[in-house]
């Protein structure tokens, strides 16, 4: 469940980013990140607390709101 829980959030991350026509890179650098960090939470590897789910959603232009509303979409549905 954990493994699922973070795949679909990194998805949700690479999705908006995508979206903004962002590298994670740039997304990285916006957000005050490292490249690597963005890249391990696409992929589900990183656990990010709130704050940086917080900082993530504010630079993408996304609501939290409307962020889980997807994420709880994407959840719902097996990976």
């Amino acid at each position: 469940m954990r493994e699922q829980t973070l795949k679909a959030f990194g998805q949700e991350v690479r999705h908006w980013r995508i979206e903004q026509h962002l590298s994670q890179e740039e997304l990285a650098s916006r957000c005050g990140f490292h490249r690597t960090y963005i890249g391990q939470i696409e992929r589900g590897e990183r656990n990010p607390s709130l704050l940086n789910i917080l900082t993530l959603c504010r630079t993408l232009g996304v609501s939290l709101p409307k962020f889980f509303t997807r994420y709880e979409s994407a959840i719902d549905t097996p990976i």
